[in-house]
């Protein structure tokens, strides 16, 4: 055999290998676990799939919650582009992987992510002096989403979207009760007067008025389907605002006439959808809506001892909770916000709690259904920022690409794209 030939022979030895190795190695594997190099960038791995229309599942339980799809050199190349670890497995690595997840006796799942979900961010139009979690980590994992306010809620546009954030917000029509040390600085005093003109221009007397029908609006959104999730001080001030429907709690320095006396006794907690039997804080020179939150004294003086434990819920029976609690750590470092934990004893008994500090005996992360949608209240301000305060700079997410608490707002990002097929199934 001469060399030319020879050479032929190897190329087709080379070419039959290649195409047998390509035919094997048939799957894109990210992890999630330890060995992921950055998860939240994942979590945008798994919507552009989603988005392109290539069918991702989510391994519930399984190495921290991973993704798998059929090859895609695309998927693959944003990998790359993006700093994820990930793997080319062949068929038969997959098939053991799913026979493994299937298997009874093990808490596992196997989920699909077939829908892109439309995502929307209740967020002020105006620059105020703090940033938002979650609109940090949705750009962060170059998810897509929009902007909307209170024109665009009273104007009925909500059904356009799977999934709501409340952005860092006082439904109760009090400003967040920074009034009493911020009154005079040039952002407060803007914030009232932008809002004060927007009522006005949508119809309302009062900010107040305005911020009740939006939580309305929103109420609707969920129980017509829709995802909500709210952090910091959205959770507990959209029950309250809720539970004040008809009811002035608003004192002459928020909307221009007293609150009303008896307001306390007039609160109808069956419109809430986490909190029963709460008291609202009436003083305006104390920085609190209600007696939901904890103190945060007890917090600053334990911060060395300041975490939460996520639940473990059953991955083929609940996988609901499941998909919201993924993680590759089931001990969460703790942090602060306006609302820094949720009191348990003022959680509705129907309410899931997926996360709980057992020091203080709260809750920090839980969720509940509402019509035919569902919500989650996750508290605190900043994963990463453990007493995030007026104009400190935003969190530079370069620096956390494995944080366990942004993981939990990113669960929920893909929530309605799974919940959707779960109920298929």
């Amino acid at each position: 055999m001469n060399i030319t030939n020879i050479k032929k022979l190897l190329i087709i030895i080379l070419l039959t290998l290649q195409g047998i190795f390509s035919a094997q190695a048939s799957y894109l594997f990210i992890p999630m676990d330890m060995d992921q190099s950055n998860h939240l960038k994942a979590y945008g791995i798994a919507y552009y799939a989603v988005a392109h229309q290539i069918d991702m599942s989510w391994l519930l339980n399984y190495r921290g919650g991973s993704f798998m799809c059929a090859y895609n050199s695309d998927v693959e190349n944003e990998c790359v582009v993006r700093g994820v670890s990930y793997q080319v497995i062949a068929d038969l690595a997959a098939q053991q992987i799913l026979n493994e997840i299937a298997a009874v006796e093990n808490n596992m799942n196997e989920i699909r992510l077939t829908k892109e979900p439309k995502i929307a961010v209740y967020s002020p139009k105006n620059k105020l002096p703090w940033d938002d979690a979650v609109t940090l980590v949705l750009t962060y994992a170059e998810i897509p989403y929009t902007v909307i306010y209170d024109e665009e809620v009273i104007h009925g546009e909500l059904p356009k979207y799977d999934w709501l954030h409340l952005h860092h917000e006082d439904f109760t029509g009090q400003y967040g009760k920074f009034w009493a040390h911020y009154r005079s600085a040039q952002w407060y005093v803007l914030d009232v007067q932008e809002n004060e003109s927007r009522a006005a221009q949508l119809g309302f007397a009062k900010v107040s008025d305005m911020k009740l029908a939006v939580a309305k609006g929103i109420r609707n959104f969920v129980a017509g389907g829709g995802y909500l999730f709210a952090m910091c001080s959205g959770p507990d001030s959209f029950d309250i605002a809720l539970a004040a429907d008809g009811v002035d709690i608003c004192d002459v320095m928020f909307d221009g006439d007293p609150m009303d006396p008896q307001a306390q006794s007039k609160l109808n907690y069956d419109n809430c959808f986490a909190f029963t039997d709460f008291k609202i804080e009436t003083n305006p020179y104390v920085y609190e809506v209600s007696d939901i939150d904890v103190d945060p004294t007890t917090h600053l003086t334990n911060k060395s001892n300041d975490f939460f434990t996520l639940f473990e819920f059953s991955a083929k029976w609940d996988p609901v909770p499941t998909m919201l609690c993924q993680n590759h750590m089931s001990v969460i470092p703790g942090f602060m916000g306006q609302t820094t934990a949720f009191r348990k004893d003022l959680i509705k008994p129907t309410v899931t709690i997926m996360g709980e500090t057992q020091l203080f005996n709260e809750a920090r992360y839980i969720h509940g259904e509402f019509g035919q949608g569902t919500w989650t209240f996750y508290s605190g301000h900043d994963p990463e920022d453990y007493q995030h305060l007026i104009n400190d700079p935003a969190t530079n997410l370069d620096l956390f690409p494995n944080s366990a608490g942004y993981r939990l707002i990113l669960n929920n990002v893909l929530f309605p794209a799974a919940k959707k097929q779960e109920q298929k199934t």
